[in-house]
């Protein structure tokens, strides 16, 4: 389930879905209707974060996409993930540009869609046990959460490339290294210090901060828009494959830990 609270200007939204808060239709209502709530009127900063242990998110919820298709006439199929991907892509969005600060407090696993909503996020606090990935390209579809176009608004190309292409993952250390998260702290921790740091953030002056992170941001900004509706189209693209299809299927079907990984391989490859 999705809880949030609201103390005096901060507000704290926790995810607590198991496994590991994957994201489909429960998660994706859950957060519309928290974007809509008055509780975000005037408030400075929010703090988002996992009661799960496992992690912050695994990522999409893939076996209710593969279930979406079984259930489904050929002819739905194309209508019915282009629905899924506006509403998130809108969440994605509204959450990117909220006039406050807001901060991730990431633990655990943040790999595929739950690095794609950490990414839209203005700050991200990790504690030493967080890892992110984009494993998708090995189920033959790439991040379709603008994830991508996220990325590239934080990180050097060649990182881009590397983290995309590879499948690789990055540790709390070295993502903090490479700018993409604020600060490392010991584990079990990252939420308490992302709690000061929306303090710190209520401090200032509100449309100073609101108009600080708009010129920073630049969520609005025309290129950014034109990437995200690309990723888009070609995340529908590629979905609608045979192979796709069957490496959905496979990942359903397992029971290895990481389903997702190559026959092989044992662990994701990290840097």
């Amino acid at each position: 389930m999705m809880t949030w609270t609201r103390t005096g200007d901060v507000v704290e939204l926790r995810m607590d879905y198991a496994p590991c808060n994957e994201i489909g239709l429960e998660v994706l209502g859950d957060l519309e209707r928290f974007l809509d709530d008055p509780a975000l009127v005037d408030a400075r900063a929010l703090v988002l974060y996992s009661a799960q242990p496992k992690g912050f998110c695994a990522g999409a919820n893939l076996r209710q996409l593969y279930q979406g298709i079984v259930e489904r006439p050929a002819s739905e199929h194309v209508p019915a993930l282009r629905s899924f991907l506006d509403r998130i892509h809108s969440v994605m969005d509204r959450l990117d540009a909220l006039p406050l600060t807001t901060i991730a407090a990431i633990h655990g696993v943040c790999f595929g869609g739950g690095f794609e909503l950490a990414l839209a996020c203005d700050l991200r606090v990790v504690d030493r046990t967080a890892r992110f990935c984009f494993p998708e390209l090995r189920l033959g579809i790439v991040p379709g959460f603008g994830g991508i176009p996220r990325l590239r608004r934080e990180l050097p190309n060649a990182v881009v490339r590397d983290l995309l292409l590879t499948g690789r993952s990055l540790n709390a250390k070295r993502a903090v290294e490479l700018g993409l998260a604020t600060q490392m702290v010991a584990t079990g921790k990252a939420l308490e210090v992302a709690h000061r740091m929306a303090t710190q953030v209520s401090l200032f002056d509100a449309l100073a901060s609101r108009d600080a992170k708009a010129m920073i941001k630049r969520a609005d900004d025309v290129a950014l828009r034109a990437e995200l509706l690309a990723e888009k189209e070609c995340f529908v693209r590629l979905f609608q494959r045979p192979e796709t299809v069957d490496a959905l299927r496979r990942f359903v079907e397992s029971s290895d830990r990481m389903p997702y990984l190559p026959q092989g391989m044992g662990k994701t490859a990290s840097c």
